[in-house]
């Protein structure tokens, strides 16, 4: 009898010494766990991981953008945001009239064809179709065939790589905050005369790539305009086209059809391009004042003339004034 009880008895201490080793084992293993997890993550350097709209622009290589200069100082600095979720309450949208109520889906008939139900105006076509961002609107490469109604509010409007035809009046009405329209790589045969003359805020306008044969008005506050790789002729510049624009600094219109260079040009301006187009000849007025031998045009730095049939040496009173002189034959 003694001899079953201590058997009995080292059994049941058995069972209890293995329970008390697995508990720690356990619970070791799951220590261990989340440090093999996080030495996963070691090589990651979240702090780098940069996702900002800064550099947007310069993502897409538009065939030789050929530009000389760094446009950092013209580059905005656009305010990633997110955009506010819908209001629920229709008390909270906005009053679009006596008559106009919120969509109801209707259950589908057989009696004519189903029309979908309207969107409200504030904006959401623009933002269905494209990405809205804070204040910029993106949308590349979206198949649009004309400008979409953009939110009153937006500030840098990326439209490249689409069918877009042509630009209206009408386009832009009331949006007083745009400062940057690209629609590069588009369709664009004909812009009208106020599509862009009437916005109080624009400094950046970008056209290369289209159709143009004429160039539109332009305001008074327009800082940079590319309309590279149209097919404007002189004829398609009003005369003194660029006199009055006195903050403009960049104007390019390389690859076109020009016959002589658009004089007089603005003392704001920088960089000009015209190069690859059909310029045989100058007046030598047309960067420098020739009754003033004292003029000196410092900002004027880059002038592209190459691919045109002009001999810049025989215009040798042309140039006294610049700092440098210009790219071409001579």
């Amino acid at each position: 009898g003694c001899r079953m009880w201590t058997l009995a008895w080292l059994g049941m201490a058995s069972l209890c010494l293995g329970a008390a080793w697995a508990v720690p084992a356990k619970e070791r293993r799951k220590a261990e766990k989340p440090k093999a997890d996080l030495a996963l993550y070691e090589n990651l350097d979240l702090n780098n991981y940069d996702l900002t709209l800064d550099n947007y622009g310069e993502i897409l290589d538009l065939s030789n953008y050929e530009e000389l200069y760094d446009y950092g100082d013209l580059a905005p600095k656009i305010e990633v945001g997110t955009l506010a979720p819908r209001p629920k309450d229709p008390k909270t949208l906005p009053n679009l009239g006596a008559t106009t109520e919120t969509p109801k889906l209707q259950p589908p008939t057989t009696a004519g064809p189903i029309h979908p139900a309207p969107f409200p105006v504030q904006g959401l076509p623009s933002c269905l179709l494209c990405l809205c961002v804070g204040t910029s609107v993106y949308c590349d490469d979206a198949n649009l065939e004309h400008i979409p109604h953009l939110p009153p509010e937006t500030t840098y409007l990326y439209a490249r790589f689409n069918r877009i035809g042509a630009v209206r009046a009408g386009d832009f009405t009331g949006l007083e905050k745009l400062k940057r329209i690209d629609l590069s790589s588009n369709s664009i045969s004909w812009a009208d005369v106020d599509a862009f003359r009437l916005l109080p805020s624009l400094q950046e306008l970008l056209l290369p790539h289209n159709r143009l044969t004429t160039l539109p008005e332009l305001p008074h506050s327009i800082v940079r305009l590319d309309a590279r790789l149209n097919r404007i002729p002189s004829t398609g510049l009003r005369p003194e086209a660029f006199r009055d624009l006195k903050q403009l600094q960049f104007l390019h219109l390389s690859n076109n059809q020009l016959d002589f260079i658009p004089a007089p040009l603005p003392e704001s301006l920088r960089s000009l391009h015209l190069q690859n187009n059909n310029i045989q000849t100058m007046h030598e007025d047309t960067f420098c004042d020739s009754q003033d031998h004292s003029q000196i045009r410092r900002a004027l730095e880059d002038i592209r003339l190459d691919g045109n049939p002009i001999n810049l040496s025989l215009f040798p009173d042309a140039y006294f004034c610049l700092p440098r002189l210009p790219t071409g034959h001579f």
